[in-house]
């Protein structure tokens, strides 16, 4: 037997014996845990839990409350129900049109289930009811531990309102440790899994320290939670303070017929604008985002994206270009003095120059040169824009697989960025420079696209004339540059690609070539860069003849390079450290300052051998 002697409002009652049987009815309820001495409405509309309701009615209008484990699940079997409960009596049932019940239950007792004995059309349990502990003496540590229990209820009310005052003033006149632990559990809102634990908790004191620290722990998330509302509430305050100052400046200045700092920015884009003389359609564009700039607050998100949108307007050479060297003559004296040899490359820029002296067509050849590394391919189209009076710029292409690295990022994305073609025309100043593309044998190609097929729009004559990059989204005419492509090999390029380019082949040198390339260019370079005249350091034919066949054997003259700026270096050296020159190189000496010869010298064959074919 129980004892029921308190509602929720506190009000004691005649002490009453309830007989509570050893079998009832389940009901099954999930998000809530109940209480003894909880009185609380509920609404029924699950088919077993109206046939526990139902059981109940029928008999002595009791039943076990229990909670289900998983919150999600509709018909839960006995192992998802939490074993302990609480039994609750039916004080009021109302029928409600769409077949459901509200009801409203007292609990009484808590009681454990010991075995299901039906499971259809309701779940009927055996239970032990379990004994309520006596309370503990009233001593220091319990009456501190009330105490603290009371306080922390008044700061949380205080703090987020979770618990009423009625509830706070009924904590006041509560003096059993275990009735005042139940009633704060009941109108905290707990975990299911922390209102279980409490509910299991027998022993008084036991349940007090316990629902003690959930206090504690509640009232800490809630100050936090406030001081976070707190710092976003004055954050707002502030910011919408400051936009009102700003506007109260800007009315003042208007009335003082001054600019403020907003006005000066929009007359600059619109100087600047002005200034850069885009096609129609692309100025027409430049005022519209100019015009969205000035409606929108100036800190906001999309303005700074908008600025960066029109600074890459502004800043682009459309209309400025250099104006080419039509000297055919002092073209080729640029062309010689840079390279030795190469007479087809050079041959073939001169014509293009000779047409273009003839002929206002503005249409550029977009050539590709190929050749193994080191032959001076990349250095070649230097000396191209230098020849022409034109600006220089290069991209590598080696390893690149994002076809948004060709043609830009679209501009809903944060920090996108135009493509490698518009940034180089950008970091050249002028619409028609020698535009160079390196390692275009190299591009590759993954799930973000084919960079090779985002190059055939730039690199076609009938298309480039209006490029479209995606960040821009404008036409950019592409037509007046001079695009230069190099790679090793032909074939790994695209057929479409390479049917679009002029081809033409750079050959390995000859050890003679190396020879005289080495005199005219190597050496006067190295000799500069290092600090060195050619009384310093005197180095014979036979000793770079002996540098090419045994430290290089290559194509081209990078290694053939790093040699002799090898060399120099130790020479630099040892001058600096006062020894005297000038210092000669000789084949019988070299080792001394290359070390020992990386390959075989090729023995020589004069005569024809038998047995030998070639």
């Amino acid at each position: 037997m129980i004892r029921n002697r308190y509602g929720t409002d506190g009000s004691s009652a005649e002490p009453a014996e309830i007989i509570i049987p050893e079998e009832l009815p389940l009901l099954v309820v999930r998000d809530i845990v109940i209480f003894s001495y909880m009185i609380l409405p509920l609404f029924v509309g699950r088919e077993q839990s109206l046939a526990a309701v139902e059981a109940a009615l029928a008999s002595n209008r009791l039943l076990l409350v229990s909670t289900q484990k998983d919150q999600t699940l509709d018909e839960p079997t006995p192992e998802d129900i939490y074993d302990v409960g609480t039994v609750a009596m039916l004080m009021r049932v109302v029928r409600l049109p769409d077949g459901r019940l509200k009801v409203l239950i007292q609990g009484l007792s808590k009681a454990k289930i010991k075995d299901f004995s039906q499971r259809d059309p309701n779940y009927q349990v055996q239970i032990e009811v379990l004994p309520e502990y006596d309370n503990p003496e009233k001593s220091l540590e319990v009456e501190a531990l009330m105490r603290n229990v009371r306080e922390q209820s008044q700061k949380i009310l205080s703090v987020k309102g979770i618990l009423s005052q009625d509830v706070v003033s009924i904590l006041e006149s509560i003096d059993d440790p275990g009735r005042l632990a139940d009633l704060v559990a009941s109108n905290l809102r707990l975990k299911i899994d922390e209102a279980q634990q409490v509910l299991e908790a027998l022993e008084p004191l036991e349940r007090l320290a316990l629902v003690n620290d959930l206090l504690d722990k509640e009232l800490q998330v809630s100050t936090m939670q406030a001081k976070i509302q707190s710092e976003a509430r004055e954050e707002m305050d502030r910011s919408q303070r400051e936009y009102f100052l700003r506007e109260q400046m800007r009315a003042i200045r208007r009335e003082l017929g001054d600019q403020d700092d907003r006005s000066e920015e929009m007359a600059q884009y619109r100087e600047k604008v002005a200034r850069a003389r885009m096609p129609r359609e692309s100025e027409k564009e430049a005022y519209k985002q100019l015009s969205r700039l000035e409606q929108m607050h100036p800190d906001a998100a999309e303005a700074t994206m908008i600025r960066t949108y029109l600074d890459w307007l502004v800043e682009l050479p459309w209309s400025t270009s250099t104006r080419d060297r039509l000297d055919i003559k002092a073209a080729k004296r640029v062309l010689d003095e840079d390279h030795y040899d190469l007479e087809k490359v050079k041959e073939r820029i001169l014509e293009y120059l000779a047409v273009r002296k003839l002929s206002k067509k503005r249409k550029g050849p977009i050539l590709c040169f190929i050749g193994p590394p080191g032959v001076g391919k990349t250095s070649l189209g230097q000396s191209i824009a230098r020849a022409m009076g034109r600006k220089f710029t290069r991209i590598s292409l080696g390893g690149v697989r994002d076809e948004a690295e060709i043609r830009g990022h679209r501009r809903t994305y944060i920090g996108s960025l135009p493509g490698r073609i518009i940034q180089g025309l950008k970091s050249a100043g002028t619409n028609n420079p020698v535009f160079m593309m390196d390692e275009i044998d190299k591009v590759g190609t993954d799930y973000r696209g084919d960079p090779a097929a985002a190059l055939l729009e730039a690199l076609d004559p009938e298309q480039n004339h209006a490029f479209s990059d995606h960040y821009l989204n404008l036409p950019f005419d592409l037509s007046r540059v001079m695009f230069i492509t190099t790679a090793n090999l032909l074939d790994p390029i695209p057929r479409a690609l390479e049917d679009r380019m002029e081809i033409i082949r750079l050959p390995g040198y000859t050890e003679e070539d190396k020879l005289k390339i080495a005199r005219q260019y190597l050496m006067p370079r190295q000799l500069e860069e290092n600090g060195l005249t050619a009384k310093d350091l005197i180095i014979s034919d036979k000793t770079i003849l002996k540098m090419i066949a045994e430290y290089t054997q290559e194509a081209g003259l990078r290694n053939l390079e790093r040699k002799l700026a090898a060399v120099c270096r130790k020479v630099a050296r040892r001058l600096a450290e006062n020894q005297k020159g000038p210092f000669k190189i000789t084949a019988g000496n070299l080792h001394r300052f290359l070390g020992t010869p990386e390959f075989l010298p090729e023995p020589g064959q004069d005569e024809g051998e038998i047995g030998v074919a070639s």
